[in-house]
């Protein structure tokens, strides 16, 4: 018989697709920063944005890992599991402490695999010191083994030239101007739109159109219900959205619309009545 927490402590993940990324990282983590740095902060959450947030058992060791974070997210980048996250977060608290580790037991890995215990740093700066050795360490492993490094992050990568989660930040913000352009200047043709934005093709500016169409007439909807229960609504963004939603619908040239065409009737639907309503008041 074992002790539950003893036996939580000492399993760890399997690699492959579809690991939980915060057992992942957590299960990485001593042997990414070392015992010393590993018994002063843990990963305890990860938020949105692939954000992964570290518990600190004072301000000193999380300003001091701040200045260590590019390093950090590297080495967990590496790992298919954590490979998306982007940042850290240091929050300062109360660690919970690991149970011994009973002699003889094994998780995925065998003892001879195990990282020999170190004696614990007697300073704060040479726990960072030993860390920023074994970052080099692994680097170098990896430029030794044919690896290369993103050329936007540095992060490690297999092949080619930036890895998974730079070219997704690239894609987020290609789609993010074509959103823009859309709402603020829906009357420029598709054309215009993707030689404005960098890297943006014909069939990313459809499916962002599409989509924001039909996330626009989902607003509309929800303040129309909102209106009828006389709760509050931005009436300057919604005339603004029901312009943007005609022109970027109709594709009608906006010298040529007018406020009661038949086009902006057809194109409004049944919402057409409540936005009128909304733009004379």
């Amino acid at each position: 018989m074992l002790r539950l927490g003893a036996v939580l402590d000492e399993w760890k993940p399997k690699p492959g697709r579809g690991a939980d990324p915060l057992l992942a990282a957590r299960a990485a983590w001593p042997e990414l920063v070392g015992a010393d740095v590993a018994r002063a902060a843990q990963p305890v959450a990860i938020e949105r944005d692939h954000v992964l947030v570290v518990l600190t058992t004072s301000p000193a060791w999380s300003h001091q890992l701040a200045f260590l974070e590019p390093e950090i997210v590297r080495g967990l980048r590496a790992q298919s599991e954590t490979q998306a996250l982007t940042r850290l977060r240091f929050r300062v608290g109360k660690l919970r402490a690991a149970a011994p580790r009973p002699a003889g037991t094994g998780g995925p890995r065998s003892a001879s695999e195990r990282v020999p215990d170190e004696a614990p740093a007697r300073t704060l700066d040479d726990a960072l010191s030993r860390l920023r050795r074994s970052v080099e360490r692994s680097r170098a492993a990896h430029r030794a083994g044919g690896g290369t490094f993103c050329a936007r992050c540095d992060a490690p990568v297999d092949s080619g030239t930036t890895c998974l989660p730079c070219r997704e930040d690239d894609e987020r913000r290609r789609i993010f101007a074509c959103e823009r352009l859309l709402f603020d200047a829906p009357w420029l043709t598709p054309e215009e739109v993707i030689g404005s934005v960098d890297g943006l093709d014909a069939a990313a500016y459809d499916r962002t159109r599409r989509r924001l169409l039909r996330g626009w007439w989902d607003e509309m909807r929800r303040a129309q219900a909102l209106h009828k229960l006389r709760r509050p609504i931005d009436r300057v963004r919604l005339r603004k959205l029901a312009s943007s939603f005609v022109l970027l619908d109709t594709r009608i040239d906006p010298n040529r619309l007018e406020m009661d065409s038949a086009v902006r009737v057809n194109a409004l639907g049944e919402l057409y009545d409540f936005v009128r309503e909304i733009e004379q008041t």
